[in-house]
C-alpha cells in the first residue's frame, strides 16, 4: 500500500468518526456539524482513492449541512433544495462519464449509480415526517453506499455503512415493528 493509501485509508477513519460521533451531540446544529466535518474527510477520503463520485457526493453532503446550518435564513425545507441537490446528484452521475472520463463499463455504470441511489435515499428521508420513514430510506442509502465503499476500497466508509445499517436494525427493532399483543 502507497502512503497516499494509507493516507486516504486514515482520512476515511476519521471522517467515519465525525459520523458516528455526530449521533452523540445532544442540539440538532452539532450533529449536523459533525456530519459536515464527516462529510468533508470523507471528499478527501475519497478523492484520494480516485474515487471521484463518491468525493463530490460527500463535497455536495457537506455543502447541503452547512444549507442546514442555516436553515430558517437559507429556508432549506423548501421543495427547491430538494429537487435541486437531485438534479445535482444525477448530474455528477453523468459527469463522471464525460467531463472526468470514467469509463462507461456495466460495472462502472452500476457501481458509480449506487451513491447517487444512496444520496438520492437520504434527501428523501429528510423529507418525510417520521423515523421510521428515514430509517426506511436509510435501508435503501446505507448497503447503496456500503456496496460503493467496499468497490472502492474505502475502510472508514465501509465501516461507517455496516455500523448505520446495524443501527437502522436496532431502531427498526426497537420503535418500527407491531408490538405483540
Amino acid at each position: 500500500m502507497t502512503p497516499t493509501e494509507i493516507a486516504a485509508q486514515l482520512i476515511g477513519i476519521v471522517a467515519m468518526a465525525f459520523n458516528i460521533l455526530s449521533y452523540q451531540g445532544k442540539k440538532q446544529s452539532t450533529v449536523i456539524l459533525m456530519q459536515f466535518f464527516g462529510a468533508v474527510f470523507f471528499t478527501v477520503n475519497f478523492l484520494m482513492l480516485g474515487a471521484v463520485v463518491g468525493g463530490v457526493l460527500n463535497l455536495i453532503a457537506a455543502v447541503r449541512a452547512l444549507i442546514f446550518l442555516n436553515k430558517e435564513k437559507l429556508k432549506a425545507d423548501h421543495i427547491g433544495w430538494f429537487v435541486g441537490f437531485i438534479v445535482v446528484y444525477i448530474a455528477v452521475y453523468i459527469l463522471n462519464f464525460t467531463a472526468f472520463g470514467k469509463e462507461p463499463t456495466a460495472y462502472h455504470l452500476v457501481i458509480e449509480l449506487l451513491p447517487v441511489i444512496g444520496m438520492i435515499a437520504v434527501n428523501i428521508g429528510f423529507r418525510l415526517k417520521t423515523a421510521a420513514d428515514v430509517r426506511k430510506c436509510g435501508l435503501v442509502g446505507s448497503p447503496a453506499w456500503l456496496i460503493y465503499n467496499i468497490a472502492t476500497g474505502s475502510w472508514g466508509a465501509i465501516i461507517c455503512e455496516v455500523i448505520s445499517l446495524l443501527s437502522i436494525f436496532v431502531g427498526i427493532f426497537r420503535h418500527d415493528r407491531k408490538k405483540e399483543v
